[in-house]
């Protein structure tokens, strides 16, 4: 089998209304979908996060490093392709462009053996994920006060166990809506927190401590990704775990974060840090450091069905024991017009629980048609 062609879908839809979180409005979602075609047949679909005309502008640099080759060889593509960019690329929308074309691969060789993409990474340890609800966003009118612990029930209502806050918009603003929030959904729903890297280490460490008594499971990028030392102060200042890696790429950027022991939890982005190759060797180097790993998810349902299928052979957080501590799944829940319309059968949750599709490949089939209406002009 032989790879013939390497497509990329730039796709977007305009939101109903806008919404933001800590250092930005959208008022539009985008996506790029990568799309492998081989000679007998059978085709792999990947995604890749960040810009889309960037990454779709990597990805096409990439496509002749790739035609004539044997799509079943990842690993040794993966090297290939790092190897060629090493000198410009080792980070950022580089990298970006390698997730979405190692994910369509890692698709495609599950399609050919007739297995899910999870068998062949080793064999799923759990068929089901608990999932935690991302939302709580800021909008243009309303008191936040209200409409977030609003929101936030609602998702309680759901069956979602845990949910995701965004924060990064002032210190004493963040601390009392992250009450009302706690307020909202009672003691037994774990709450997570968001600054996407708005706060230096002073500021966080302040709004860590405000808030260290409303039983916060973690505490996501409290300041800028490039800033360790600013990560190890927050850890060291606060009793609440430190999560974060959503910005950070490839194993070797990850080894830095480990070995420095900034993070308690770390959460590389599959269709960003490297794709399901690289994430997979990330996760391994994570549980030698004895770091948790739950991945970042912000993206259509083909993200979300690679990070199911790497989800699905992730050890427990803990030691083996009777009451294992499993990864959780990020199950974003504001708008996204693409997200599940390019599915056929969309992946949904019932009372916060998401099943790990056990098709071949990741599990899912394409909506061509609805690829076609959310193109990008």
């Amino acid at each position: 089998m032989k790879i013939t062609n390497v497509r990329t879908h730039m796709l977007q839809a305009t939101l109903s209304q806008p919404f933001a979180y800590s250092r930005a409005w959208y008022n539009t979602r985008t996506a790029m979908v990568v799309e492998i075609e081989t000679d007998q047949g059978v085709t792999g679909w990947g995604e890749c996060y960040g810009p889309a005309r960037i990454t779709a502008a990597v990805v096409e640099t990439m496509a002749p490093w790739l035609i004539g080759q044997d799509p079943l060889r990842t690993d040794a593509l993966w090297r290939t392709i790092y190897a060629n960019l090493r000198d410009h690329g080792q980070k950022g929308a580089v990298i970006q462009g390698l997730s979405g074309i190692d994910i369509a691969l890692w698709d495609l060789k599950g399609k050919h053996f007739g297995v899910p993409v999870h068998q062949l990474l080793g064999g799923a340890l759990r068929t089901e994920v608990q999932a935690y609800a991302t939302g709580l966003y800021r909008r243009r009118s309303g008191d936040p006060l209200r409409y977030l612990p609003e929101e936030a029930a609602g998702y309680v209502v759901e069956g979602f166990k845990a949910v995701k806050l965004k924060v990064g918009f002032g210190v004493e603003e963040d601390a009392k809506v992250t009450r009302a929030v706690r307020d909202a959904i009672g003691a037994g729903i774990a709450l997570l927190v968001d600054a996407n890297h708005a706060y230096d280490s002073v500021a966080a460490i302040r709004l860590g401590r405000m808030i260290e008594q409303y039983d916060i499971g973690w505490f996501e990028e409290p300041v800028p990704p490039e800033d360790i030392a600013g990560h190890q102060a927050v850890k060291a200042a606060l009793s609440l775990p430190i999560a974060g890696g959503e910005c950070e790429f490839t194993r070797f950027g990850f080894r830095e974060l480990l070995v420095s022991h900034a993070l308690d939890i770390v959460q590389p982005d599959t269709c960003a840090a490297g794709g399901l190759s690289e994430c997979k060797k990330i996760a391994d180097v994570a549980e030698a450091f004895a770091v948790r790993y739950n991945p970042h998810v912000w993206g259509t349902g083909i993200a979300i069905a690679a990070s199911l299928q790497l989800l699905a052979v992730l050890p427990p957080h803990t030691p083996p024991s009777l009451d294992p501590l499993a990864p959780m799944l990020e199950f974003d829940r504001t708008e996204h017009p693409i997200r599940q319309a390019i599915l056929t059968a969309p992946i949904e949750h019932a009372g916060g629980i998401v099943r790990v599709p056990d098709g071949p490949g990741l599990g899912i089939e394409i909506d061509r048609k609805a690829l076609a209406r959310f193109a990008a002009a």
